[in-house]
C-alpha cells in the first residue's frame, strides 16, 4: 500500500463562507497536491481540525474524499481520541467507507495514560478495525509519549501498519532500526523530511507539502538518483519556511497562503482563528515574500 509513497500530505479541511465544508476547494486542492508531489494523504487529522468536526462531519468528509482521490493513492483518515470505546466505535464506522485505506489513532492525550494503558488502547482497536491502523505519536499535543519500546512491540501488531511520528531524530532512527518489517514509519516533522528517509523511514506526512509540494518532490527525486548535495541544499531552503508554517496555531498559517493562492480554503473553526493583518505580514517576511503579500492575490507556485 505504502510502496514509493514518500511525501503524504496532511490536508487541510476548506471551510465555506458559512463555516461548512467546502467540497469543490477541497477537490480543487487535492488535485493540486497530487499534481505536485503527493504520493498519499492524511484527511482530517490535527492539520484537518479534526477537533472541530462533528462525527457525522467527519463520516461524510470521509466519504467524499475517498471519492475524490484515485484508488492507487492511499488515504488515512483520523479517527483517534483519548477515549478507547468511542475511538473503537469510530473506527469502525470509517473503516467501513469505500476508499479509507487506514485509520489513524493518537496516542490518547489529556487523560494521560501510561505505556501498558496505551499498548492496551492501541491493541484493542486493532482488534476489532475493518481496516489497519496507524499510530500518532505527538508528545507536544497530547501531554505524553509513547515510549520507543512500546511502539515497536506494537509494531508487531499485523492490523497495526505503521506510525506518524513527531520526535526526535535519535527516537527516529531507533525505531527504523527496531520495529517489524512490515511496519511504515513517516515523521509528522516537515523538517525532518530528508533525514528520516535518509535512516530508511517511509517518508513524511507534511503540512508544507500544500505550498512547496514540487520543492519536496524534487528533494526527494535527487536523494534518489543520489544527488545528496542537491536534496540536502533543497532541504536546508525548506526548513526555514516550514517552521515558518507553524508561527501561529496551524493550519490558520497554511490556510492563509492557499487563500491568496485562489484556493479558496476559507478560516479555521474556532477556538483557532483565521490571521489578521499583522499575522498575515509576519507570515509574509517569514517566508520571504514581500510584507503585504498574503493580502493580495498570489501566483500558485512560491519558488525558494
Amino acid at each position: 500500500m505504502f510502496k514509493n509513497v514518500d511525501l503524504m500530505t496532511a490536508i487541510v479541511t476548506p471551510f465555506d463562507k458559512n463555516n461548512q465544508i467546502n467540497y469543490p476547494a477541497m477537490k480543487k486542492l487535492v488535485d493540486h497536491c497530487l499534481k505536485t508531489g503527493t504520493r498519499g494523504f492524511v484527511v482530517g487529522a490535527t492539520t484537518g481540525e479534526t477537533p472541530e468536526l462533528t462525527d457525522d462531519e467527519k463520516v461524510e468528509l470521509y466519504t467524499k474524499f475517498g471519492q475524490m482521490v484515485p484508488s492507487n493513492v492511499p488515504v488515512i483518515a483520523g479517527v483517534g481520541t483519548n477515549n478507547t470505546k468511542e475511538s473503537i466505535r469510530m473506527t469502525k464506522k470509517v473503516g467501513a467507507i469505500k476508499g479509507v485505506d487506514v485509520c489513524l489513532e493518537v496516542v490518547p492525550y489529556y487523560n494521560k495514560p501510561d505505556q501498558r494503558g496505551m499498548f492496551a488502547h492501541f491493541t484493542q482497536i486493532a482488534a476489532v478495525s475493518p481496516v489497519p491502523i496507524m499510530m500518532y505519536n505527538i508528545p507536544g499535543r497530547t501531554g505524553v509519549k509513547m515510549a520507543n519500546d512500546t511502539i515497536v512491540k506494537l509494531s508487531h501488531n499485523p492490523n497495526i501498519i505503521g506510525l506518524k511520528q513527531c520526535g526526535t531524530m535519535e527516537d527516529m532512527e531507533y525505531l527504523v532500526q527496531h520495529c517489524d518489517q512490515h511496519f511504515v514509519i513517516y515523521s509528522g516533522e516537515d523538517p525532518q523530511a530528508l533525514f528520516t528517509k535518509i535512516v530508511g523511514g517511509n517518508g513524511v506526512i507534511s503540512v508544507a507539502s500544500h505550498i512547496y509540494g514540487k520543492q519536496m518532490r524534487k528533494m526527494y527525486d535527487a536523494l534518489y538518483k543520489g544527488d545528496y548535495k542537491t536534496a540536502g541544499e533543497l532541504q536546508c531552503k525548506l526548513t526555514p519556511v516550514m517552521g515558518a508554517l507553524f508561527m501561529y496555531p496551524s493550519p490558520s498559517p497554511t490556510k492563509a497562503v492557499l487563500n491568496a493562492q485562489g484556493f479558496d480554503v476559507g478560516g479555521c473553526r474556532m477556538p483557532l482563528l483565521a490571521l489578521n493583518k499583522p499575522e498575515k505580514q509576519a507570515l509574509a517576511k517569514a517566508l520571504g515574500l514581500p510584507q503585504d503579500a498574503l493580502l493580495h492575490s498570489l501566483s500558485k507556485e512560491l519558488k525558494l
